[in-house]
């Protein structure tokens, strides 16, 4: 089996954004229009909290001995993630308007759909215990687990086509974090000489005994993950 780097142009590291207004308030915040106002950005503790994710990458960067320049953020366009992004560039000295930060619409929040939007972040159970059932089944009018997949890969292709030797920071939200490092862990683990990476998501995406458990990945409000 092709080892993890062999498989990839660039090293990774995911973060979810720091705690958010509507973490604090309990509110689901999933719409694109919703996501990017400006009072669903980071609470005060999450500012705190990316302040933190921050020099840890930091740390994590000299330790692997690559050079801030080859350092790029690519991040959720929600205010939580861009807010996020922008606190760790501040701590990396790295200019958020600049070519090393990039927004990418494809790693946005997965959209839970209307009967879920801005109510309580208590009825989250409810479509983990619908993805466990069927990955490839969405709420109404929201995204299944498979369509989010779908445009993480894309979201991977962009990365690895845009960029090569380079530290990337992911900053992204709860589900598609857990989504994405469910994919790439089953696409390492194949049993192929493939060293195509894309390829290898391609066929694993369509997989619904890997889609159902992304729940095992899931991370904390700030936390930072070496993930490739």
């Amino acid at each position: 089996m092709a080892s993890t780097l062999s498989l990839l142009g660039n090293r990774y590291w995911v973060l979810r954004h720091g705690k958010s207004i509507p973490n604090e308030k309990g509110l689901i915040v999933s719409s694109l229009d919703n996501g990017k106002l400006e009072q669903y950005q980071l609470a005060p503790d999450g500012v705190t909290q990316a302040r933190s994710a921050g020099e840890l990458f930091l740390k994590e960067l000299k330790d692997s001995g690559i050079l801030l320049e080859s350092v790029r953020i690519c991040y959720s366009p929600f205010a939580r993630t861009a807010h996020t992004a922008r606190v760790v560039a501040s701590v990396l000295d790295i200019p958020f308007e600049g070519p090393q930060c990039k927004v990418i619409e494809d790693l946005r929040e997965r959209y839970f759909g209307p009967s879920f939007e801005l109510k309580s972040h208590d009825k989250y159970t409810e479509i983990w215990a619908l993805d466990e059932r069927d990955p490839f089944a969405a709420p109404e009018g929201g995204e299944s687990a498979a369509d989010v997949v779908s445009r993480l890969v894309k979201a991977m292709q962009t990365m690895e086509t845009e960029f090569q030797g380079c530290g990337i920071l992911i900053v992204s939200h709860g589900d598609p974090l857990q989504m994405l490092q469910t994919i790439l862990s089953a696409a390492m683990e194949q049993t192929s000489n493939s060293t195509d990476l894309l390829a290898r998501l391609e066929a694993v995406k369509v997989l619904p005994f890997v889609l159902s458990k992304h729940r095992k990945f899931a991370l904390n409000t700030g936390e930072l993950r070496g993930v490739a």
